[in-house]
């Protein structure tokens, strides 16, 4: 049988490294072998070259028989058994007797290919050794109280279980830059707490393999990759997906970049933290080492320990925080501000505000002013910044450390207000409350200078070979706001809210009481003009009609035809302003009607007043037409009135020598639940011109003039204010010289 290798050639530099096929080299390290069969029918697909190293046969004898005719029936049967189980091949290792040698293995699933990884079973810490040492892990999750406490045990436990020269935590920030968080090394070496280093000394393909396979061995940073074989069946594109071996060759990239550390060999454990790549236990060792699979399981295991206990720990700090500032909130919800413009400035001075988010000042901007409180930019300042931030965030929320990074042209807030939390207290206007912290330089340890993690030489690009002490200085943030003190700052607004609005509120009811006040004095002076229209003017009134009838009524007296007009036209003024000062008062009574609402029998109450006008009616030769009409709820005497004015302005403005004829209609109709009365009342009068539909119903409005029709012009204008009595409307449609017709509509409501 033909046969080939599937290692992957491809030319792999740093400006490609980032799509480096790693999950496929198609070669291992040498500190055991691998076979892969089909997951049906047993047969081996796959095998590394290796194999003769550790087995007495080869490559070509294994690759296309079946794993039992090579192996045993008991050790594929092992294998069935131990993937029935499900277990995982990080959780449990296989023992195998093959050829009367003992492998601890790693079995997975991948693709269609069971992936059997077999490594001699060492004897370097017996089995109790391990279990001793995980056991009194366990004891010191009790005994540290903070995070950063479980991670240097954690440390310092790994490294006595494996025995390697230094063992790291390594925790990842948001931007997958690395910090050694806990450190156990051996006397003679460098520490590494506390450095830092760039989210480039591991790619993102790599992460995500880390968050596959939680554990990554090498044994010996100077190994030759073994070549996986395969039969040459003609398909150039058959490879092996080796994401979860333990034995997967390393990347030359990162072997390179191991090389120029100084490290012989590693031991890296994933640890996982909702879902993501929190940090690692990096174990380094200065020259070859291995440890066997069991001690792998138990440094694992104590990875596993650390993610478990990430929540808690947390939640322990975050608690204390969260603590204090929700008690600072709760005081200043406790304090009794008064509804006034001037409470933010007691608001602002309170020492509360300021404890809410651990801020260094405060601001609240109200209504283009400025209420301060510890160290803040200038008034001006923060009047621009709530300008700019009102559109910035289009007013919402802005939280930042760093303040520079959005508005660069602009530093001179920085020593005060390089961190902010704004947020918005209105949608339309630029309302706004900021918390700040000043700038704090900081200065980060890298393990290198970051901006040189690859670099280029007469060889090309590399990792960087430079591991000395670099020191970057930080400059333009603050410290960071953490999310206790974000949640406490969102609480204390919708309480600051609620206290502008009381604020609105309280100002508006003072407006409206100082309305009031003036409308009650308005008021009271034209009570006092109505009283003297209605009673005072017309007592002169009655004088001067009193006299000109007496001189228009003697015969004793010759007077001249000019006296005698001039005293008619007089007499006819007098009883003009008479009539207006009767209609005015009937309109301002309108305002204190307080009498209560009763059902209408409205046919009655039109066949009363075509009676009353009988006179008049027969005088136009009108004809009154009143159908059957539903009863409604009104106020009896105004309904009257209401009826009264309609049909006396039909029978005014009626044609010259033509009969003229009243039609009164009426319905009940429904608009949605509510109940309405519509009564129409339509003549054949003059009319009118429909663009003074709305403007006849104004007091005084007269569209002819007094020779024509006589009137006061306040009719129609007290019928609209008898119809707003009664929560309804009124509407006019004229068409001239044909005649007028006049809506009304009724509510029907329980008063």
């Amino acid at each position: 049988m033909k046969i080939r290798d599937i290692v992957n050639r491809e030319i792999v530099n740093l400006k490609n490294c980032e799509f480096e096929p790693i999950h496929i080299p198609g070669s291992i390290q040498p500190h055991g072998f691998l076979i892969a069969i089909h997951q049906e029918h047993h047969t081996i697909d796959f095998c590394s070259e290796n194999i003769d190293k550790f087995l007495d046969t080869n490559v070509k004898t294994v690759l296309g028989n079946r794993f039992s005719d090579i192996f045993g029936t008991i050790a594929l049967q092992s294998v069935i058994e131990y993937l029935t189980e499900n277990l995982s091949h990080s959780a449990k290792l296989l023992k195998l007797n093959i050829k009367e040698k003992k492998f601890l293995c790693t079995v997975h699933i991948s693709g269609n290919q069971i992936i059997i990884e077999a490594e001699p079973e060492l004897e370097i810490k017996i089995q109790t050794d391990v279990y001793d040492q995980t056991a009194r892990f366990l004891s010191y999750m009790n005994d540290t109280a903070s995070l950063q406490e479980l991670c240097q045990q954690v440390a310092n436990g790994t490294r006595e279980i494996t025995g390697y020269d230094r063992v790291m935590i390594y925790r990842f920030d948001k931007d997958y830059n690395g910090e050694v968080y806990a450190e156990s090394v051996r006397e003679d070496l460098e520490p590494f707490l506390g450095l830092h280093y760039p989210h480039t000394d591991i790619p993102v393909q790599a992460r995500e393999l880390y968050l596959k396979n939680l554990l990554r061995l090498i044994t010996d940073i100077h190994y030759q990759p073994v070549p996986i074989f395969t039969a040459d069946d003609g398909n150039h594109d058959k490879n092996l997906d080796l994401s979860l071996s333990i034995l997967r060759s390393t990347s030359p990239i990162h072997v390179q970049y191991l090389q120029n550390m100084g490290v012989g060999a590693t031991l890296t454990i994933s640890l996982i933290y909702k879902k993501k790549l929190w940090g690692l236990i990096a174990c380094h060792h200065y020259s070859q080492k291995n440890i066997s699979p069991d001690v792998r399981l138990a440094a694992q295991l104590q990875g596993h320990f650390i993610t478990s206990q990430i929540d808690i720990r947390q939640s322990n700090e975050e608690y204390d925080l969260a603590r204090k500032s929700i008690m600072a909130v709760e005081k200043l919800n406790a304090y009794n501000f008064p509804g006034t413009e001037n409470s933010f400035r007691e608001i602002v001075e309170k020492p509360e505000l300021l404890e809410i988010c651990n801020a260094s000042g405060a601001a609240i901007f109200f209504r283009k002013k400025v209420y301060l409180n510890g160290k803040t930019p200038s008034k001006e300042t923060i009047s621009d910044l709530a300008n700019w931030l009102t559109k910035y965030t289009k007013n919402t929320l802005l939280i930042t450390n760093n303040l520079s990074e959005l508005l660069p042209e602009n530093l001179s807030y920085i020593p005060e207000a390089s961190g902010i939390i704004y947020q918005s207290l209105s949608i339309e206007s630029t309302d706004c409350i900021m918390w700040f912290r000043p700038e704090t330089i900081s200065e980060v340890n890298w393990a290198g200078d970051p901006t040189k993690a690859i670099i280029k030489d007469q060889k090309g690009l590399s990792p960087r070979n430079s591991f000395q002490l670099w020191k970057e200085i930080v400059k333009n943030k603050s410290k960071i706001w953490l999310q206790p003190e974000i949640n406490a700052a969102k609480s204390y607004v919708h309480s600051l809210q609620k206290q502008i609005h009381l604020v609105v509120v309280t100002q508006e009811e003072e407006r409206y009481r100082k309305l009031n006040e003036i409308l009650k004095e308005t008021n009271s002076e034209l009570e006092n003009i109505n009283w003297i229209s209605t009673h005072d003017l017309q007592e002169p009134l009655r004088k001067i009609q009193m006299i000109s009838s007496r001189l228009l009524g003697r015969d004793d007296e010759k007077f001249s035809e000019v006296v005698i007009n001039s005293v008619t036209r007089m007499n006819n003024s007098a009883n003009r302003m008479q009539t207006l000062l009767i209609d005015i008062l009937k309109y301002t009574r309108i305002q204190h009607i307080d009498q209560s609402f009763e059902v209408l029998n409205l046919n009655e109450i039109l066949n009363e007043i075509v009676k009353d006008l009988s006179d008049q009616i027969e005088e136009k030769n009108a004809e009154i037409v009143i159908d059957e009409l539903p009863k409604s709820i009104g106020i009896l005497f105004l309904v009257k009135q209401l009826f009264s004015n309609l049909i006396q302005n039909s029978l005014k403005y009626s044609k010259e020598n033509k009969p003229l004829k009243i039609h009164i209609t009426g319905e009940k109709i429904f608009i949605g639940k509510q109940e309405y009365v519509t009564l129409k009342f339509t003549d054949t009068g003059i009319g009118f011109d429909q663009k003074f539909a709305q403007s006849i119903f104004n007091i005084f409005s007269r569209l002819h003039g007094q020779e024509e029709y006589k009137g006061s012009g306040v009719g129609l204008a007290l019928c609209k204010k008898i119809m707003m009595v009664h929560k309804g409307t009124i509407e006019a449609e004229g068409r001239v010289n044909e005649g007028a017709t006049f809506k009304l509509t009724f509510p029907q409501e329980e008063y």
